[in-house]
């Protein structure tokens, strides 16, 4: 018996890396599984069924139930036909797993219009795009009085946390997923879903193309960089277990996880009027006293 028995799931840019390794899991634990890949390059160009496919194959092999999908999420036509390719397969959707996305990395006095809208459309709105189609399908059920127990789990990065130089586009894609995980959480709570949020740490084709020497094997036994590290956490944020779980942000890697917090007030100062510039020069060293001291944060864990 698998935590996910009887669930029916999509895992978007479920060809490779860490969408793979979701897919698996998922598929291991019980649930049918609806994998999603448009195939392309890391960059987001190109198209490859290929990817998609085999994915199904290692699932069916191993005694699973998967059907590949091609759709493209950050298309509003695609991201329906996506949402209902698993209705018409296994009869419903319980499981939304948003991870496709890609990376165009520029420094913000080099980076192009294209650059800016790929990156942006293929994560934030193909993150939102099924997450709109699945949030409706699961509102109808409700109020055609049928239980709903949904789950959805967004993809974020800790660039989107904590800035990254070179990715304004990534980090700010990353950063509005964050956010958007929040307020689905809010707004789909009445209906039974719980909404939450990954920024794993693995090797990908993404990372590796990007960080010279990133996340290379260990050599001891664990693999601390393995991207199908992330996915056990996913089958948890999917499962039953997990019902009183949401509008949360988790980093993963390896073999830990650690639950964020959003933005949070570090110091503060107040007048009873309106300040003045010259008032709050004054005021600059108690505003940014502490451990600011006018540097900007680094990214997490030493990154």
């Amino acid at each position: 018996m698998g935590t996910l028995d009887g669930k029916v799931a999509i895992v978007t840019g479920a060809g490779r890396g860490i969408g793979r390794g979701e897919a698996m899991l998922l598929a291991t634990e019980g649930a049918q599984v609806v994998v999603n890949d448009l195939g392309g390059e890391w960059d987001g160009t190109g198209a490859d069924s290929r990817h998609a496919q085999l994915v199904v194959d290692e699932i069916t092999a191993a005694g699973g139930e998967a059907v590949p999908n091609y759709d493209d999420v950050a298309s509003w036509e695609g991201a329906q036909r996506l949402v209902q390719q698993a209705v018409d397969a296994y009869g419903k959707l319980d499981v939304l797993v948003n991870n496709a996305g890609i990376l165009r990395d520029k420094m913000s006095f080099n980076m192009d219009e294209a650059d800016w809208d790929a990156v942006v459309r293929v994560h934030l709105k193909g993150h939102f795009a099924p997450s709109r189609f699945a949030a409706a399908y699961w509102r109808e059920r409700v109020k055609a009085d049928h239980d709903v127990s949904g789950r959805i789990i967004n993809t974020a990065s800790e660039s989107g946390l904590f800035g990254q130089a070179g990715q304004a586009n990534y980090s700010a894609a990353k950063a509005g997923i964050a956010s958007m995980t929040i307020v689905l959480a809010r707004e789909l709570k009445k209906y039974g879903v719980t909404v939450n949020c990954i920024a794993p740490r693995a090797r990908t084709r993404m990372t590796s193309g990007t960080f010279e020497g990133f996340g290379q094997p260990d050599q001891g036994a664990f693999d601390q960089w393995n991207p199908d590290n992330i996915a056990p956490t996913v089958g948890f944020l999917a499962s039953d277990a997990a019902a009183s779980v949401s509008g949360q942000v988790l980093v993963v890697w390896a073999d830990r996880v650690y639950r964020m917090t959003g933005w949070s007030v570090v110091n503060s100062i107040e007048k009873g009027d309106r300040w003045t510039v010259e008032e709050l020069i004054a005021k600059k060293d108690e505003l940014f006293s502490g451990d600011y001291g006018g540097k900007i944060p680094k990214m997490g864990f030493g990154l």
